[in-house]
């Protein structure tokens, strides 16, 4: 692999994000981001599978062979799963009643076998966590940000429950955004995670337009005013 830091960083952040680019995981994201605090706790918890799977199958790559890798990927993301489970059961049990199977589906997030077979696998060990480091925190961000726009439009809070869920150290989290708010159901519920989803996409799909054509106006060289004569 000969992507740059940058590059790597870039990609994980923005042009090649898990959610609004490759539009992987729509599963467990329209089902936990009725809160920005429950996106925030899977993202997390994605983000440190992505970054551990990463740094052992980049290690591994030279004593796995080819035709088991991928049994070899699901087993290595599995075990790191289990372990993030059980951390998550013993330290932050609230959360994890709340995300309940979506933490051990995390074994079937197509995005990390993705990450695994088509990055870390053909790269070194540092890229290999910075890559799963930059997807996951993107990863998180979407989460974030979608539960974020559901939690303020659906009930005007932003991260209730945060120092219930997450402890009370992130009690300066929660805050009351439309106080005396009726709510709109309809976007707490997986509906609304569609609406929002799809209106975020497009909004991504503007921004990168713009670029583009700043990009190319950019580049363009300039003409000459006029016609030149030859003698």
């Amino acid at each position: 692999m000969t992507k740059s830091y940058r590059e790597i960083t870039l990609e994980g952040l923005w042009t090649n994000t898990i959610l609004f680019s490759q539009t992987l995981a729509l599963c467990p994201l329209l089902a936990v981001t009725g809160t920005a605090t429950n996106g925030l706790g899977l993202g997390l918890a994605t983000t440190a599978v992505l970054v551990a799977s990463g740094f052992l199958i980049s290690l591994l790559r030279n004593f796995i062979e080819p035709e088991i890798r991928i049994p070899a990927y699901v087993l290595i993301i599995a075990g790191l799963v289990t372990i993030v489970d059980l951390f998550m059961n013993a330290y932050l049990h609230d959360l994890y009643k709340i995300l309940g199977l979506f933490i051990p589906l995390i074994v079937t997030n197509c995005a990390i076998l993705g990450r695994a077979e088509s990055f870390a696998s053909k790269a070194r060990v540092l890229p290999s966590v910075l890559d799963g480091l930059m997807m996951g925190v993107g990863f998180t961000f979407a989460l974030i940000l979608l539960g974020a726009v559901r939690e303020i439009l659906g009930s005007g809070t932003l991260f209730a429950g945060a120092s219930l869920l997450l402890g009370p150290s992130f009690s300066f989290l929660e805050m009351t955004v439309i106080p005396d708010y009726s709510g709109f159901l309809i976007l707490i519920l997986p509906p609304g995670g569609f609406i929002m989803l799809s209106l975020i996409i497009v909004g991504k799909r503007l921004i990168d337009n713009q670029f583009e054509k700043a990009r190319l106006v950019d580049d363009d060289p300039i003409e000459p005013v006029g016609k030149q004569i030859t003698i």
